[in-house]
């Protein structure tokens, strides 16, 4: 399932192309930048932008709540979104991490912020608010766990207590 704002793509979106430095624009550079018509508007080929996969790490919290009922809540919304990969949980707050598909981050992190608040009544979340979210992309998630920074994988896989 694709995700993302309807509409045509953002501003300064896939099909503008920076010219290097070390090198002059040739041509086929500036073609893809778009012509600028008699209006002065410039016309941008309708290329599909691709989408792209981006690691969402979502905090909650709010009142204390029975750790069964937020456990339960979670495991509803791991069987509603179907990319979660784990949820650890206390009864005032929780930590979501999951792989969202996006055509960009804006997209990614509009998702993020809405997907607690439109699963709180069907999966039976608690009442909490987003207090924190961090989106980075599948190469940067990547990088940052071969150097040894960043989160650690996601294991085990499911709804843990902290």
């Amino acid at each position: 399932m694709k995700r993302g704002r309807p509409g045509p793509l953002p501003r300064g979106g896939a099909e503008r192309a920076l010219v290097s430095v070390d090198r002059a624009a040739d041509d086929s550079d500036v073609s893809r930048i778009g012509d600028i018509g008699e209006e002065g508007s410039a016309s941008r080929p309708e290329e599909p932008q691709a989408y792209r996969l981006w690691h969402i790490t979502l905090n909650v919290s709010g009142p204390g709540t029975p750790l069964a009922e937020v456990r339960r809540g979670l495991e509803q919304l791991a069987h509603d979104h179907p990319f979660l990969l784990t949820s650890r949980y206390a009864v005032d707050h929780a930590e979501i991490r999951y792989w969202e598909e996006a055509r960009d981050l804006h997209d990614a992190a509009a998702i993020a912020l809405r997907l607690w608040g439109e699963h709180r009544a069907t999966a039976g979340l608690p009442p909490w608010e987003t207090v924190g979210l961090a989106v980075i992309d599948r190469a940067t998630y990547h990088q940052r766990l071969a150097e040894g920074y960043g989160p650690p994988p996601a294991v085990p896989v499911g709804v843990h207590p902290f």
